[in-house]
C-alpha cells in the first residue's frame, strides 16, 4: 500500500471547524456512561459494618444480647479500644444458660467464653447503604474474598473485550463496534439487576466489562482519525477524559440518592439510552475505510464534512490505495506497550480504595473523580508542549513518590494521608491519560485499534491484580501505598525507553511506524511493510 497523508489530503477541513466540534462532543459524549458505571463497584460491593445475627429464638435477656460479640483486638476505632467481632459471636447455648439461671454479665468471665462463627447469618449496619451485592448474598467473613474477585472478574471480561474488540474494529469498522459494544454493556447491565446470585451478578459483570472497554477504546481511536491534528490533542488529552471525570462525579450524585444496589444499577443504566440518535451523527472512520481500501465512502463523508464547515472539498481527495490487512500477531513482530500494567493498578487501586478512606465515602469518590480535572488538563498542556516520554515519566515518578511516602504518615494525621492518596491519583491519572494518547500516535491505522485495544488487554492484568492490592491492608495497611508507589516509580523510569512521537504525523502504514527498543519492524519475505 503507498503511503498517503491524510492529515495533509484533509487540511482543507480546518481545524476547529463546525464538523470537528461535533464530532468532538458526540463521542465524549459516548464516554459518560464509562465513567459512572467503570468503578460503581465502589458502591455496588461495598461492605458496611456488621456483626452477628442474634435471632430471637434464643431467649436471651437484653443484657446477654448487648454483650454476645466478643471484642476483635486486631480492629480498633478511633479511641483505640477494640472494635466487636463481625464474625464471631460467644455461643448461643451458654447465654442462654446463664440467662436461664438468672446471671448476669457482671456475674461471669465473659472474655474466657467460647466463641462461634455467625450461624444464623449478619445484622448490616443500614445508614449508609439500604443494600449492597455484599448485604445481597453476604459476602463477609470466609466469603469476604469473593470481593475483590467481584472487580477482578469485571477486568477479566475488560481483558476479553480488549482482545476482541481490536480486531473487531480493525476488520468491520469503527462505528458499527462502538455502538455494538454501548448495546452489549447496557442491556447486560440491566439484567444484572435480576442476578438471583452472586455467581450470575459477576458473570453479567464480566460482560458489561467486555462492553465498557470495548467502548471506550473504539471511540478514542475514532476520534484520534477522524478529526485533525490540534484537535485530535484536545480530544484524546482533555475531551475523552474530562467526560469521563464528569460520569465518575455523577457516580457518587447517583448512589448518594440511591441507596439500594439495584435501584443504583437502574439508574445507572437508563442514561445511556440517550446515546441511542447518535448512531445517526457519528461518522466512520475515513481512515478505516482508506486502510480497506474504500477509497469512494472515504471521499463521501469528507465531502460531508466539508458541507457542514460550509467549504468546497476538491474532485479528488485520495488517491488510489492497495487494502492491506493485519492481525493482533502482527503487533508481536513490531513491538508493543508493555508499560500499562503498574499503571492500572495503580489508578484502579487508589480509585477503588475510596471506601476505604477515613471520612464520607460519597464524598471520597467525588473528590477522587474531581482530583482528575485537573489531571486532565495537565495532560493536555504536557501533551501540547512537552516530549510524550517525559510526560509518561514525570507523571508516574510523582504518583510513585506521594504512594511512598504515606506509610510516614502518623496516624492521627488522616486528612494529611487522604491528600497524599488525592495526589498520588492526580499523577497516576495524568499517566493514564497520556499513555492512551501515546500509543494512539505509536501504531498505523491498519493496526491502531488493535494495538490499542492489545495495549489495553495487557493492562488488564495489573487491573485484575488492583482489587487484590487493596485488599493486602487487611495485613498492613501501608503495604498497598509501599507496592503501588515502588511499581511506578520503576515504570517512570523505564518509560524514558520509548520512542517519542512528538510533533509527527499519525502513521497510516507499519512502514511509517517508530521502531521500540530491541524490536523494530522486521520484513520477512513476501511481507509488505507499507
Amino acid at each position: 500500500m503507498s503511503q498517503y497523508d491524510y492529515d495533509k489530503s484533509t487540511a482543507f477541513l480546518g481545524e476547529w471547524e463546525s464538523y470537528q466540534w461535533r464530532v468532538l462532543l458526540l463521542l465524549s459524549l459516548t464516554i459518560v456512561p464509562s465513567g459512572f458505571t467503570g468503578l460503581s463497584i465502589v458502591f455496588l460491593g461495598d461492605t458496611p459494618a456488621h456483626r452477628c445475627h442474634i435471632p430471637a429464638a434464643a431467649n436471651l435477656s437484653a443484657a446477654w444480647v448487648n454483650i454476645s460479640i466478643p471484642p476483635e483486638p486486631e480492629r480498633t476505632g478511633e479511641s483505640g479500644a477494640a472494635e466487636p467481632s463481625q464474625c464471631a459471636r460467644y455461643k448461643l447455648h451458654a447465654l442462654r444458660e446463664f440467662t436461664e439461671r438468672g446471671l448476669e454479665p457482671g456475674d461471669v468471665n465473659v472474655s474466657g467464653l467460647e466463641t462461634e462463627p455467625c450461624l444464623d447469618g449478619w445484622d448490616y449496619d443500614t445508614s449508609v447503604y439500604t443494600s449492597t451485592i455484599i448485604t445481597e448474598w453476604d459476602l463477609v467473613c470466609d466469603d469476604s474474598w469473593k470481593n475483590p474477585l467481584t472487580s477482578s472478574i469485571n477486568f477479566c471480561g475488560v481483558l476479553a473485550g480488549s482482545f476482541v474488540s481490536g480486531q473487531l474494529s480493525d476488520r468491520f469498522g469503527r462505528k458499527v463496534v462502538l455502538f455494538a459494544s454501548l448495546a452489549l454493556s447496557n442491556v447486560t447491565s440491566f439484567l444484572q439487576i435480576f442476578s438471583p446470585s452472586w455467581p450470575v451478578f459477576c458473570a453479567f459483570y464480566f460482560v458489561i466489562g467486555m462492553g465498557r472497554i470495548s467502548s471506550y477504546v473504539t471511540a478514542f481511536v475514532l476520534g484520534m482519525e477522524v478529526l485533525s491534528p490540534r484537535v485530535r490533542t484536545a480530544f484524546s488529552t482533555a475531551g475523552v477524559c474530562l467526560f469521563f471525570a464528569a460520569g465518575y462525579m455523577l457516580l457518587p450524585l447517583f448512589a448518594f440518592f440511591l441507596r439500594d444496589w439495584k435501584n443504583l444499577l437502574l439508574g445507572l443504566t437508563l442514561p445511556s439510552l440517550a446515546l441511542v440518535p447518535l448512531w445517526w451523527y457519528v461518522p466512520e472512520s475515513p481512515r478505516w475505510l482508506l486502510s480497506q481500501g474504500r477509497i469512494q465512502e472515504a471521499e463521501v463523508l469528507i465531502e460531508k464534512a466539508a458541507k457542514i464547515n460550509k467549504m468546497d472539498a476538491p474532485q479528488i481527495i485520495f488517491k488510489s490505495l492497495q487494502k492491506t490487512s493485519y492481525n493482533i500477531c502482527a503487533l508481536l513482530r513490531w513491538g508493543s506497550l508493555r508499560w500499562m500494567n503498574s499503571v492500572t493498578i495503580a489508578y484502579y487501586g487508589l480509585s477503588l480504595n475510596t471506601s476505604n478512606l477515613h471520612g464520607d465515602v460519597y464524598f471520597n469518590c467525588f473528590l477522587s473523580a474531581l482530583v482528575e480535572v485537573p489531571a486532565y488538563v495537565l495532560s493536555w498542556v504536557m501533551f501540547h508542549w512537552c516530549p510524550r516520554r517525559l510526560c509518561l515519566s514525570s507523571s508516574l515518578v510523582l504518583c510513585g513518590g506521594f504512594l511512598l511516602l504515606i506509610p510516614f504518615i502518623p496516624q492521627n494525621l488522616t486528612s494529611f494521608a487522604v491528600a497524599l492518596e488525592m495526589l498520588g491519583k492526580f499523577g497516576v491519572t495524568t499517566a493514564f491519560t497520556i499513555i492512551y494518547a501515546f500509543t494512539a500516535e505509536l501504531y498505523p491505522t491498519v493496526l491502531r485499534n488493535t494495538a490499542l485495544a492489545t495495549c489495553s488487554m495487557a493492562a488488564r492484568l495489573g487491573s485484575i491484580i488492583a482489587p487484590y492490592f487493596i485488599y493486602l491492608g487487611r495485613f498492613w495497611v501501608s503495604l498497598p501505598y509501599v507496592l503501588m508507589g515502588a511499581l511506578t516509580v520503576l515504570t517512570g523510569a523505564l518509560s524514558l525507553l520509548l520512542p517519542e512521537s512528538r510533533g509527527l504525523p499519525l502513521p497510516e502504514t507499519v512502514g511509517q511506524m517508530q521502531p521500540f527498543p530491541g524490536y523494530g519492524p522486521r520484513t520477512k519475505p513476501g511481507l509488505n511493510q507499507d
